[in-house]
């Protein structure tokens, strides 16, 4: 049995108990900062923690679940929700999905109907969280997805039955990309670089905004090449230069098989990334058809997944918890949707939820961290610290270490950042074999400045410290949520004290 085990089966964990040893250089102190928190050993002049992580779910940008408040239909899957209600309860959801026809939009040409988007937006956005847009032009239970006016100013269309009648428009036609063009410029006037929103999908192609006719030309026998394709890329690319743009896989072909595909190649030339629609649609070994695709992605772009409207799949037979945590991985995922009513969603896959939160996206760990006990004002010391990344995909926005001290009531003393280590470079691997990133930290509190006329350094006292350790902007500013409890509520976690003494 480890000297670990029989501390804990002797129950000292708490602060401030400790082994007696009358060798004073193996004097140690152990203890939990939480109950599951991070295991301190203080040996010599030197603290050393290795944080547990806690196995929730995180809520962090550029990842996490997307939950479809319009899913085409106004009434799926918001429609049951209070307005006080953002599902506060389901574990890992970071996005609302909003996804409308034009015509709900623009339902006069120049008239905007955005109190539709930006109510429910408005609730999650309260609450720290982001959205989501897709703007349809065909949907498959409504004739006019595209306004009507469209058609009144001459665009073509072509009418075919599905489950009702419906009108698609030709999207070669140069009068309708104009229009698609002022909608999207509006559109991008509001949204464009807000950190509100998440993504915005390439959406004004194919049935559902998916970029397939699969369901359509066969009915009316009109199909489209891949340079209309190319022509609504570049429309949303034009106006959406600072917001991550995401197309349907399907631009390549529902249910074509393969790594590299032209329209696919286009579109991350031009810096837009890609989503599968929709995972778990047909049953094992079609449950999906383009994981190769996501490969030329995810190493840089965060890729988006979305399952099959869930009761439909059940359905069908094509539903499988343990296929949809394959998929993360298969992908190296960032988003996940939620493709239902969210809490039926959420009672019966539970635990499939909860092991996509392990993976999905990034899941940054600070392995173990190494500071004196006392330091002095002034002068140099070092803190090592080991990182690494335990999710599937990387952490594309980047961040650095941030070493930060507080005084007993919360007042930053001490902000140290190393940017030596960026977190976007942080490998993947598969489920517990990431590696990790080694870092030697060289610190000061309070450098001092040498002049002729005199010896200058800021205000500092000498004193107890608390020291808390977070990942974010070079300035300090916590960016990334951390899976360790002893949070300060503002993404910076305790690790223990360190003491300050006089210069």
């Amino acid at each position: 049995m480890d000297r670990r085990t029989i501390i804990k089966q002797m129950g000292l964990v708490t602060s401030g108990l400790m082994l007696s040893s009358s060798d004073a250089t193996s004097r140690i102190i152990s203890r939990n900062l939480s109950s599951d928190h991070a295991f301190t050993d203080q040996v010599g002049e030197v603290h050393v923690v290795s944080p547990v992580d806690h196995g929730g779910a995180l809520i962090n940008p550029g990842m996490g679940w997307t939950m479809h408040f319009y899913s085409n239909l106004m009434t799926n899957y918001g429609s049951r929700l209070e307005p006080s209600d953002v599902l506060d309860d389901f574990p890992g959801l970071s996005v609302v999905y909003l996804r409308v026809p034009w015509s709900f939009v623009e339902p006069q040409k120049n008239k905007f109907a955005w109190e539709t988007l930006d109510t429910p937006a408005q609730r999650w956005i309260d609450k720290g969280k982001q959205i989501a847009l897709r703007i349809t032009a065909t949907e498959s239970w409504m004739f006019y997805a595209t306004p009507e006016w469209v058609f009144n100013e001459g665009v073509t269309g072509y009418e075919c039955d599905r489950e009702v009648r419906i009108i698609e428009p030709d999207y070669g036609d140069p009068v309708f990309l104009e229009y698609v063009e002022n909608f999207v410029r509006a559109m991008a006037d509001r949204y464009d670089g807000n950190p509100n929103v998440a993504f915005v999908d390439i959406g004004h192609f194919g049935m559902w905004g998916e970029g397939h006719t699969v369901t359509t030309t066969p009915k009316h026998g009109k199909s489209w090449d891949i340079e209309v394709q190319k022509k609504h890329i570049d429309i949303y690319c034009r106006h959406f230069k600072k917001t991550l743009l995401c197309l349907s896989d399907d631009y390549a072909g529902h249910d074509l098989r393969g790594d590299r595909f032209p329209i696919m190649d286009y579109a991350f030339s031009r810096g837009v990334t890609m989503r599968d629609d929709s995972i778990l649609v047909s049953k094992s070994p079609n449950h999906w058809y383009h994981a190769e695709m996501a490969q030329l992605f995810w190493p840089s772009l965060p890729v988006v997944l979305e399952h099959e409207h869930y009761g439909l799949s059940v359905n069908r037979g094509a539903w499988n918890g343990d296929l949809l945590v394959q998929s993360i991985e298969d992908y190296h995922a960032s988003y996940m949707s939620i493709h239902w009513w969210p809490r039926e969603f959420l009672e019966k896959n539970r635990d499939f939820i909860d092991r996509i939160n392990q993976r999905m996206g990034y899941r940054l760990q600070l392995r173990t961290l190494k500071w004196p006990q006392k330091v002095k004002l002034g002068e140099e010391f070092v803190i090592e610290s080991e990182w690494r990344n335990a999710g599937v995909a990387p952490c594309y926005g980047g961040g650095f270490p941030c070493f930060t001290l507080k005084d007993d009531k919360g007042g930053i003393v001490s902000v140290m950042v190393d940017d030596q280590l960026n977190v976007r470079t942080f490998p993947t691997d598969q489920p517990g074999k990431a590696s990790s990133s080694a870092l030697t930290s060289k610190l000061t509190i309070a450098p001092s400045f040498m002049d002729r006329s005199d010896h200058f350094f800021r205000t500092c006292k000498a004193g107890m410290y608390q020291l808390y350790v977070s990942l974010g902007k070079k300035d300090g500013t916590p960016l990334y949520e951390l899976p360790y409890k002893d949070s300060d509520g503002k993404k910076r976690y305790f690790m223990g004290r360190i003491m300050v003494e006089e210069r």
